[in-house]
């Protein structure tokens, strides 16, 4: 019997070790690519952020069509003699903004818009070269977990259709009759850049915990509050689309008055444009009435979402849905401040900021509706 034990003992104590993982990447060096992967996602979404910040910036000091020219490469370099400033110069005093609203702007105004595009441009290409550098790098070396490799590889195809949308943009404010740029293209820019920081933002959410706890938190997952979740980023996101639209053609500083326009609920006079659909881009009043009317209903749906997440039996996930909840709030706090101050630039892009991290907030409420968080008993 003794040898029996003996016998039983030592063959569980000289049991084999689970097998590597397909491609050679045993459970601990997996979690470690995870925990790598995700640090390098977490540095992409800070550089996202300040790139947007920045392109908000850009947009208020109206600085984007200074560099009249698209040149991946050799636009990293910057003038670097007064020759070079001067053909720079010529350049964008060739184009209707120079000519209609800015002329006889001097070398050192022009400097100040110059570097802001310029850094604008600069950072796309560090983010793009971060991205790039960091892909490559998991990629030779094998770290990149099963079923990862192609939705970093699009984090690099957008970005790269980014710039060449931030060009498409750039380039319509350089045609005759335009002083900006089209506001739909800004709009798309913006857009994207949302899409890409919020893609980034799920990826570290996901990469955060173990695949194994992923799937068995997602048999907790609540589908409804997921549903409702998933509407209201939607709804967030069309929001900032027509916010890009309102600081395209300058429209938060048509009516400084809250909550009516010009003495009315509706703008005066809306649909002078033709054709008629130009309206809906072009005709200031009417382009801020969608924004705050979208606004109220985006509010109003908010908080049908909060109330439905407050009875969410994860004590996570509550909090989940308070925070975006309150950041919303918050950002329509900020949205009237803005008109009734006629959008200065110092709270105009803290309303961009804050949307970015409203949208970040829902995100994180969406996912912990789907894997919510594990729990004691205690807590449930």
């Amino acid at each position: 019997m003794a040898d029996r034990n003996r016998s039983i003992f030592q063959e569980v104590e000289t049991a084999e070790k689970p097998a590597a993982a397909p491609g050679g990447i045993a459970r601990g060096s997996r979690a470690g690519a995870r925990r790598a992967i995700r640090a390098w996602l977490m540095a992409l979404f800070a550089l996202v952020v300040v790139m947007i910040a920045v392109g908000g910036l850009t947009r208020l000091t109206d600085s984007g069509l200074s560099i009249t020219e698209w040149a991946p490469i050799s636009g990293a370099v910057p003038p670097l003699s007064q020759a070079d400033w001067q053909a720079e110069f010529e350049a964008y005093k060739q184009i209707p903004e120079y000519i209609e609203q800015n002329a006889g702007m001097s070398m050192a105004e022009f400097k100040v818009i110059y570097w802001w595009e310029w850094g604008h441009r600069q950072l796309g290409r560090v983010i793009g070269l971060v991205w790039a550098l960091g892909f490559a790098g998991f990629l030779l070396a094998r770290k990149i977990p099963a079923g990862w490799t192609g939705r970093l590889l699009l984090l690099g195809g957008l970005g790269g259709l980014q710039g060449a949308i931030g060009w498409w943009m750039v380039h319509s404010g350089l045609q005759d009759g335009m002083l900006d740029v089209a506001s739909y293209r800004l709009a798309t820019h913006l857009g994207l850049a949302f899409a890409i920081l919020g893609l980034i933002a799920w990826y570290v959410f996901q990469l955060g915990r173990p695949e194994a706890d992923l799937i068995q938190a997602r048999r907790l997952g609540d589908s409804r509050l997921v549903s409702l979740s998933t509407g209201l980023m939607h709804v967030t996101f069309v929001q900032i689309l027509l916010g890009a639209l309102v600081a395209g053609i300058d429209a938060g500083r048509a009516f400084p008055s809250w909550p009516l326009m010009a003495g009315g609920i509706f703008p005066p006079a809306p649909f002078e444009l033709t054709p008629l659909w130009r309206n809906f881009f072009e005709d200031a009043g009417l382009v801020q009435f969608i924004h705050r009317t979208w606004g109220y209903l985006l509010f109003i749906f908010a908080a049908v979402v909060w109330w439905r997440g407050r009875g969410a039996g994860n004590p996570a996930t509550r909090v989940a849905f308070n925070a975006a909840f309150a950041a919303i709030t918050v950002q329509m706090l900020i949205g009237i401040a803005t008109v009734l101050y006629q959008a200065p630039w110092q709270i105009a892009i803290v309303h961009q900021a804050v949307a970015v991290l409203v949208f970040v907030l829902i995100l994180r409420a969406r996912h912990l509706s789907r894997y919510p968080l594990p729990q004691s008993l205690r807590g449930a």
